[in-house]
């Protein structure tokens, strides 16, 4: 039977996120503890766990089919590598960063000084379009200290909250690009493979699809039903049904979280009650 190889990260918050998503895909995965390779049970599926540097020449020898990976690490090392999905989840920046006491005016100041890194074709890709030339240390590792010890002039690194920035003194003056974990997959992926990645792309879809969804309840006097029809946003159009009080009808829509609470205030001023909004686990269109 053929299976769809998928490579995740070994450890850390990547890993979890990607479980996750293979959970709320109805994906069983039997994972015991410090497998190298674990398969699903109701899926044809086999999962790698590999460290996250090393996935993009995996996917590129094609021993793995597809992987969940950061955007950052294919934009560093696997530039040839295509993506099928963003999955809107491990999100961060790739940024630089100088002493919190250093002045800064534009990425010009960069010229001649000492940055380092774990991310040189990144950084050299983001210098060169800018017209700077500095000198990289390649550093495996935290990369935060450099500056501290007199390595370094600036660090380039990944930026989630800026705490680990702020620890070490430093401040982020140049975002050179944006990441998320991403759906990767193998230039060397198999017709049959890409069978099963279709099936699971749309499964996935349906997932993030649902989690920027919520959906909400109402109760709406009729008299003021267009006013708070006109305010929902909905996958074709809300639902309304007449509910046993007279004068009265049940709204049923969908809102994106991102506007959810803007919409709901509206919804209020309109003459909505009763409002409740619930999860939606998927969503099929």
């Amino acid at each position: 039977m053929t299976k769809i190889r998928i490579a995740i990260q070994k450890s850390g918050r990547l890993n979890e996120d990607s479980l996750q998503i293979l959970k709320d895909c109805g994906i069983s995965i039997d994972n015991g503890k410090d497998q190298l390779k674990a398969s699903s049970r109701n899926f044809p599926i086999e999962v790698f766990y590999l460290r996250n540097g090393d996935i993009p020449q995996y996917l590129r020898d094609g021993v793995v089919d597809i992987a969940i990976i950061g955007e950052n690490v294919l934009i560093e090392k696997g530039g040839d590598i295509s993506i099928a999905e963003k999955l809107g989840f491990s999100k961060c920046k790739v940024s630089l960063a100088i002493p919190k006491d250093a002045d800064y005016s534009s990425v010009k100041d960069f010229e001649g000084k000492r940055i380092a890194t774990s991310y040189p074709n990144t950084v050299n890709m983001y210098l060169d379009k800018n017209g700077v030339n500095a000198d990289l240390h390649i550093i495996n590792g935290s990369v935060e200290i450099a500056p501290n010890i007199g390595l370094a002039d600036a660090i380039c690194d990944i930026v989630s909250s800026g705490s680990t920035l702020f620890k070490n003194n430093l401040k982020e003056v140049e975002v050179m690009l944006k990441s998320e974990a991403v759906l990767a997959v193998s230039p060397k992926i198999s017709e049959k493979a890409t069978l099963l990645l279709e099936k699971l792309q749309f499964r996935i879809q349906s997932v993030l699809r649902a989690r920027a969804s919520k959906y909400v309840l109402l109760n709406a006097p009729n008299d003021k039903l267009d006013a708070i029809i006109s305010l929902l946003p909905g996958m074709r159009s809300p639902t309304v049904l007449p509910l046993a009080e007279e004068g009265w009808s049940s709204v049923h829509t969908v809102i994106n979280k991102d506007k959810f609470w803007e919409v709901i205030s509206e919804l209020k001023q309109a003459g909505a009650e009763g409002i409740l909004v619930c999860p939606i686990e998927k969503m099929v269109l």
